[in-house]
C-alpha cells in the first residue's frame, strides 16, 4: 500500500454517527433506530417490508457468489460501462473540489464492486461509508479490507440511514434507488444527507418496449415463490438461450421502425434484438456462464425493479434541489451525475 494512506482508523466514521464503534454484540440506539453490532457491521433491527426483505435475501445471495462477477472478463466490462456512463470521475474538477479526504456514501452498495471500480485511484483518499440492506455489505467490508483499507459499514434501508443531514460530500447509487419500495422517495430519502455543493452519482432502470416490459415483469412474478438458489436455477435457462443466440452471430435488417412495438429500424445482431425488446438474455463472449448468469439474475430475481423515464427522473432532481450536470440515456437505463444546490 502507498505510504501516502490518509484512511487507516475509523475517528471520522464515529465522528459522522455520533458515537464510538461499540462492542461485537453491543446494542445501540441511532436517529431513533436499534442497531446492533455484529461482525464489525452496525446492523438495524427495523422491520423491512416485504418486498424488500426478498430484495435482501437476493442480494445477499448473488453477492456471495464471488466467482461470478470478479474475474477480469466481468472487470473490464464494469470498468469500461462505468467511464462510459459516467466519465472519468475521480479525474474530473469537480470531484477534486470536493478535498482531498471526501467522505463518499455508497448507497446500496453491494459487495462494492462499482465503487471499488470507480474509486480505484483514490480508494486510500477518500472516506468511504458501504451501506446495504442486504448481508452483501459483509462482502463489501471484506474486499476493502482485503485492500488494507477499513470503511464505514452499515446494514440498513436506505429510508432510514443513520447518518445526519449534509453529513456526506459524494453520494454514489449504481442501480439501487429503483430496489427500494419506491425510487421518488428513496432518492429524496438518501439525499437530505449530502452536502449542498455535493453531488449525487447514481443509475436507475429505464422504461423499455410493451414486450420487454411484460416479459420482465411476468418473469420477474414467476420467481417470487421461489428461493435465491432456485432463481439462479431457473435463470440459466435464459442464461443459455442467450448463449446459443449470441454464438450464432446473425444480424438482421428491419426494414422501418415498428412504433407498436418500439423497435426501431436498423441492422441489429439477434441476441441483441432479443435482449432489448424481448428479455434479457446478457451475453458476452468473453465472459463465463455463471458471469452472464449473475446479470441476468441481478435483473430478474428481486421483487422490486422500478423501471422510470428521463422526465420524471429530472423533475424529481429539480424536486429536491439536484442540478443535473452529466446525463446518460441509453436502452438499458438511466446515469446522472447532479449537484446539490438547495437543501429542500
Amino acid at each position: 500500500m502507498s505510504s501516502q494512506y490518509v484512511n487507516p482508523s475509523l475517528d471520522w466514521f464515529e465522528n459522522i454517527i455520533g458515537l464510538n464503534i461499540p462492542q461485537e454484540g453491543e446494542k445501540v440506539e441511532l436517529d431513533g433506530c436499534e442497531y446492533i453490532f455484529k461482525n464489525g457491521i452496525l446492523r438495524s433491527s427495523a422491520l423491512l417490508s416485504a418486498a424488500q426483505e426478498q430484495t435482501s435475501d437476493t442480494f445477499g445471495f448473488k453477492w456471495s457468489k464471488r466467482d461470478t462477477f470478479e474475474g477480469e472478463a466481468m472487470q473490464d466490462v464494469l470498468r469500461n460501462w462505468l467511464l462510459e456512463k459516467y466519465g472519468d470521475v475521480t479525474s474530473s474538477s469537480w470531484f477534486k473540489g470536493l478535498g482531498e479526504n471526501p467522505v463518499v456514501l455508497d448507497a446500496g452498495c453491494g459487495a462494492s464492486n462499482s465503487a471499488l471500480v470507480m474509486f480505484d485511484q483514490v480508494l486510500e483518499k477518500i472516506r468511504y461509508i458501504g451501506v446495504d440492506v442486504s448481508e452483501a455489505v459483509d462482502v463489501a467490508k471484506l474486499r476493502f479490507h482485503e485492500k488494507g483499507i477499513q470503511i464505514g459499514a452499515l446494514q440498513s434501508d436506505l429510508m432510514q440511514l443513520p447518518l445526519p443531514d449534509q453529513s456526506v460530500d459524494l453520494i454514489f447509487s449504481e442501480g439501487v434507488l429503483h430496489h427500494t419500495d419506491d425510487t421518488k422517495k428513496a432518492l429524496k430519502a438518501v439525499n437530505r444527507h449530502l452536502k449542498v455543493g455535493g453531488y449525487f452519482l447514481f443509475y436507475v432502470y429505464r422504461k423499455k418496449g410493451p414486450i420487454r416490459e411484460f416479459t420482465d415483469d411476468y418473469i420477474r412474478e414467476k420467481l417470487q415463490n421461489m428461493s435465491p438458489q432456485e432463481s439462479w436455477q431457473e435463470i440459466k435457462a435464459l442464461t443459455a438461450l442467450g448463449e446459443t443466440l449470441g454464438d450464432l452471430d446473425i444480424e438482421i435488417d428491419i426494414k422501418e421502425n415498428i412504433d407498436l412495438l418500439d423497435i426501431p429500424a436498423g441492422t441489429i445482431n439477434l441476441q441483441r434484438l432479443f435482449y432489448w425488446h424481448i428479455f434479457k438474455a446478457f451475453y458476452r463472449p468473453e465472459m463465463t456462464f455463471d458471469e452472464m448468469n449473475h446479470i441476468n439474475f441481478d435483473w430478474y430475481a428481486p421483487k422490486n425493479a422500478h423501471r422510470q423515464t428521463l422526465d420524471e427522473v429530472r423533475e424529481w432532481c429539480s424536486e429536491i434541489g439536484l442540478s443535473i450536470e452529466h446525463e446518460t440515456e441509453e436502452l438499458a437505463g438511466l446515469t446522472i451525475i447532479a449537484k446539490k444546490t438547495d437543501q429542500l
